[in-house]
């Protein structure tokens, strides 16, 4: 399955200056936990922001320009429909991570969404996500993570 996760502002900001505009240990290990053991796709900004390959997950970086000499075992798509090819034989969850160019371009393809909300308006953000871009889905369950943290999981309706 292609999942889309994400965390969010209560302004849909999801970045500033190529990085997160927060840091909660709750949100940090929630993504961990949860994408631990499968693949994880970004895009090169991203890419570059985490600076090495995520442990124990199959890297994916996902760019239409070329890139320098990815580690090895990290793999490159070119495109939206690589991931979905890859995903079809892949026996695990393939999850989108960012940015937002990413997000944009996977977006008919992403099946369900992890969203955490972060209880900060983040004024000086450059980078969010669009208000509407959860239309499509409906929420399964929620759960909070502490320090204000919830997590909303959706699927495609």
């Amino acid at each position: 399955m292609i999942i889309g996760i994400v965390a969010i502002a209560k302004n849909f900001a999801i970045g500033r200056s190529g990085s997160l505009p927060w840091h909660y240990t709750e949100d940090l290990r929630h993504f961990k936990e949860t994408t631990m053991g499968n693949a994880v796709v970004m895009g090169s900004n991203t890419w570059r922001a985490i600076g090495k390959p995520l442990p124990g997950r199959q890297n994916i970086v996902l760019s239409r320009t070329s890139l320098p000499q990815l580690p090895p075992g990290v793999l490159r798509f070119s495109g939206p429909d690589d991931v979905v090819a890859f995903a079809k034989d892949y026996e695990k969850d393939v999850f989108i991570i960012g940015g937002r160019q990413i997000y944009s371009a996977m977006a008919d393809r992403i099946e369900k969404w992890i969203v955490t909300e972060i209880p900060l308006v983040v004024a000086d953000a450059d980078t969010f996500m669009p208000e509407d871009f959860l239309n499509d889905f409906e929420m399964e369950t929620e759960r909070d993570l502490g320090s204000g943290l919830r997590v909303k999981y959706l699927y495609r309706k």
